[in-house]
């Protein structure tokens, strides 16, 4: 679990709110049609953007940024290596009891795949696609929220504008007139909020988590293509740390 995006979801809202509270007139900024034409509207120009299947998977994308079960590459690597190990020690057969004891899918797919006698060459051809399509899936989910980002301060303006055309037309009421700016603001004012405090850094959020999941499962393919050709594990170690700055080599290298 991302402890960062919760907390920092939540501080926003106590930020900003307690400001507002501080400020006096707290009320006045709860104002249920500039909410209704703000959400609504993004929601509505969402559904319209996107079909029905990718709009109804907004919370499995959210779900996604708060909850994320990247493998460590530290972890990945000595994993790695210790089946290397056993795979020029004991045979390729020796790793069939490992498979059950992996939690990530892509992983004991690609070590059944090496269990059962595939090349490196097979291996790669039929993972490589699973790779792409996480790819493809979590670019598709951020190009939704940041949708949802750009149409919430649109349609901020555009509640603000009904407020206005509203207010103007109650000019013969001068003393209604800065009640009615305001309220006219307050749509402005959702969609700037919800926008920066949540869709757009939800954004970049499923983006770098998309970056990190793509580069842990490609140090898995490398790997297990490496022990299919029959690499000792000093040189999987190796290829594998590859994909590792060289900064933090030494943090990360595993024993053998």
């Amino acid at each position: 679990m991302d402890i960062a995006t919760i907390v920092g979801t939540l501080l926003g809202f106590v930020v900003v709110i307690g400001a507002i509270i501080m400020g006096g007139g707290a009320a006045m900024f709860f104002h249920i049609p500039s909410l209704c034409i703000t959400v609504g509207g993004m929601l509505c120009a969402t559904m319209i953007h996107f079909s029905l299947p990718q709009f109804l998977a907004i919370f499995s994308i959210i779900k996604k940024t708060i909850i994320a079960k990247i493998p460590s590459q530290t972890e990945l690597i000595q994993k790695m290596v210790n089946f290397a190990a056993i795979n020029r020690r004991d045979g390729t057969l020796a790793l069939e009891p490992e498979i059950s004891r992996l939690s990530d899918p892509f992983f004991a797919k690609g070590l059944q795949l090496l269990v059962d006698g595939q090349d490196s060459e097979s291996i790669r051809d039929l993972l490589e696609p699973e790779i792409q399509y996480l790819q493809d899936r979590h670019s598709r989910g951020k190009k939704i929220l940041e949708f949802m980002g750009a149409a919430a301060p649109a349609f901020g303006m555009i509640g603000t504008l009904i407020g206005l055309v509203q207010m103007l037309r109650n000019l013969s009421s001068p003393d209604q007139i800065g009640q009615g700016m305001a309220v006219a603001l307050l749509t402005t004012f959702y969609g700037a909020f919800v926008a920066n405090l949540i869709f757009i850094p939800l954004a970049g959020k499923l983006g770098i988590y998309s970056k990190e999941e793509s580069i842990a499962m490609e140090m898995i393919l490398e790997g297990i293509c490496a022990i299919a050709q029959g690499d000792n594990p000093t040189l999987v170690r190796e290829r594998m740390q590859a994909f590792v700055s060289h900064g933090r080599r030494r943090e990360v290298k595993a024993t053998v």
